[in-house]
């Protein structure tokens, strides 16, 4: 049994040259396996039931001469139509008046783009201690870009 070590004076001449490129098989396997992965599941995680979709449709608000118009100033300050209402149960005892009509009118909520959610808020409260049915916000389209 023989064994090389090296030369007695250590330069190694006798030494074969070291190989010090990367080899790159592996990579190129682990990356062609997991192509093949993704080729299979992908056509899985895209497929999903048919469904019909609502459509979007925005009317226009139908101004009525019994619905009830409802403001909310950047303050906080509730308005009926124009008169300014000092109270949330005064806004109440109002609705209470309107809601035993037959047909019940509607309730429109114009709320300022400044307007605290609280102060808004407040009047769907109002609305449902009242007996309101219908509740609408009033809002201004988006710009056409």
């Amino acid at each position: 049994m023989a064994m090389n070590v090296g030369s007695p004076d250590g330069d190694g001449s006798d030494d074969p040259q070291m190989n010090s490129s990367i080899n790159t098989t592996p990579l190129v396997d682990v990356m062609l396996v997991l192509l093949i992965i993704f080729l299979i599941t992908i056509p899985v995680v895209t497929q999903s039931i048919k469904l019909e979709l609502p459509k979007e449709r925005n009317l226009p608000t139908q101004t009525k001469p019994e619905n009830i118009l409802l403001a909310v100033s950047r303050d906080g300050d509730v308005y009926w139509n124009t008169k300014r209402m000092t109270d949330t149960e005064e806004v109440v005892k109002m609705l209470k008046k309107e809601a035993v009509k037959d047909p019940q009118p509607e309730v429109h909520i114009r709320g300022d783009q400044e307007a605290r959610y609280e102060s808004v808020g407040r009047l769907v409260v109002a609305c449902q201690r009242a007996g309101i049915a219908k509740v609408g916000f009033i809002t201004e389209p988006p710009p056409n870009q």
